[in-house]
């Protein structure tokens, strides 16, 4: 074994050690409101880091990179963008997710609407989120296969493992609690990087001079990306901006103020950030004529840092990569725990069931990223199950009052029904379409689609003013008639 993996596997042990000792001596979950919310108890500073360290995964650290090294500044329309919509989304609406005083998205739903509407949509937004954990243990199988010699399945169990540990005992309180450790490693893990790529690189101007010789005129055009990452900018806008752990950490805020001030500090956060991962893409274009096996950011770490230095950057990635593992699982629990199983009346009990709950949810996403391997195809099938399915109805709810139960129960039907037909495409089976697989405009379609039928139902079936009068009120969106 050399010692870059000899130091990166000490680190590893020596981090996992650490978060354990954090969970462990950290307050004590009682009920399942501490659990999933941390008593509501947490300064917004503290949401805010959580939220930037549960949406700066495998796909940030990696991907993103990996993509820019062909399209340059362009890639930043993969994540970046989205993102940035998303959060700006969330400014606008954190104060009324926060007022309306109920904790998940389903259990707002049944106010909003009725019981059947919040179990359909609660079981799409469990979905979403073991699949989207699942893209994140696909990751962390490559991320630790190629950089400590491991096979995927390995890999993938013992990042998972270390991930299941400490969500598992520590609940959300645990989850806060290591973000904050781990975006401080993954930030100082990042600078490094970038850091050292861009410098070898020899900056600007050598990156300006690689393009002009491999003939990409557009390499530092941001604009450039716009056209071939708008399905991603659709499809991951709109399923992040309804994403089940922001609403929870919104929910989790002492204040409706805190609510706005966490999204605030994320979005201004957000965009070094993922500049810092598209230039640091770049500078793999400058140093290697073809793309690295196992990555741009692998191949800078073995080739360019001491091996004490890049186990630091090894552990800093791999926290980048548990922390949005950490906050889906545990936010999959939530919504099967609160919105889809029968409620117990001893909390002991109830605070037991999470616990059987996170483990159930990670198994699953475990199986899921065992049988698919790519981080970009389990991405899309999660982001396109929410947004065709639960997008309209649950934004919707928020702002029409004569959107009723049979309108959303129906948006949520015909949403699912058309994202399952495309998956069963996806897989091969010869079935019509009149729309470019995986394309804008099949999400754009599918988007309509769900929001014709969500309005067309509720014009011509009875309204139901005075549920959505009371909740459009409590939202501070509305008022009670």
């Amino acid at each position: 074994m050399d010692s870059l993996k000899l130091f990166s596997l000490i680190g590893l042990l020596l981090y996992f050690i650490l978060l354990l000792y954090a969970v462990t001596k950290e307050k004590k979950n009682t009920n399942v409101l501490d659990y999933f919310f941390a008593g509501r108890s947490l300064p917004y500073w503290a949401l805010s880091i959580t939220f930037i360290a549960s949406w700066w995964g495998a796909g940030s650290a990696l991907s993103t990179a990996d993509l820019a090294y062909e399209d340059g500044l362009g890639a930043f329309w993969y994540y970046g963008v989205p993102v940035l919509i998303s959060t700006f989304l969330m400014i606008l609406s954190a104060g009324s997710i926060r007022r309306v005083g109920y904790l998940t998205q389903g259990r707002m739903m049944q106010a909003r609407y009725s019981g059947a509407a919040a179990k359909l949509l609660s079981l799409l937004i469990l979905v979403f989120m073991v699949f989207n954990a699942a893209s994140q243990m696909v990751g962390v199988g490559n991320f630790f296969g190629s950089y400590l010699g491991l096979s995927y399945e390995t890999a993938v169990l013992l990042g998972t493992l270390i991930v299941l540990i400490y969500s598992m005992f520590g609940g959300f309180r645990g989850v806060v609690l290591t973000d904050i450790i781990q975006f401080v490693l993954l930030l100082i893990s990042a600078l490094v990087v970038f850091g050292v790529g861009y410098t070898n690189a020899g900056g600007i101007d050598g990156i300006r001079n690689a393009m002009n010789a491999a003939g990409k005129p557009d390499y530092l055009n941001m604009g450039a990306g716009a056209s071939k990452y708008s399905m991603y900018v659709i499809t991951f806008g709109c399923a992040w901006m309804i994403q089940a752990n922001v609403w929870q950490r919104i929910s989790a805020a002492r204040t409706d103020r805190d609510a706005r001030k966490m999204t605030v500090m994320s979005f201004f956060a957000y965009i070094p950030l993922y500049l810092m991962v598209v230039f640091t893409g770049m500078a793999g274009f400058v140093l290697y004529p073809e793309i690295p096996k196992g990555g741009v950011v692998t191949a800078l770490v073995t080739d360019y840092l001491t091996p004490v230095l890049g186990a630091l950057v090894f552990i800093g990635i791999s926290a980048a990569i548990m922390s949005t593992m950490d906050s889906l699982l545990n936010t999959a629990s939530m919504t099967l725990m609160l919105d889809l199983l029968p409620e117990h009346p001893d909390e002991k009990k109830q605070l037991s069931r999470s616990r059987i709950t996170t483990l159930s949810v990670t198994a699953v996403a475990l199986l899921i990223s065992l049988k698919i391997r790519s981080i970009l195809q389990i991405s899309w099938m999660a982001s396109d199950i929410i947004t065709t399915g639960v997008f309209v109805p649950l934004v919707m709810g928020f702002f029409w009052r004569r959107g009723n139960t049979y309108g959303a129960l129906s948006s949520l039907g015909v949403g699912f029904v058309y994202c399952l037909y495309n998956l069963a495409i996806s897989f091969g089976l010869p079935l019509p379409s009149f729309w470019q697989a995986q394309s804008a405009q099949q999400v754009i379609l599918g988007v309509a689609l769900s929001f014709v039928v969500y309005v067309g139902v509720s014009l011509v079936t009875p309204p139901e003013y005075e549920k959505a009068d009371a909740f459009l009120a409590q939202a501070g969106v509305g008022k009670k008639k």
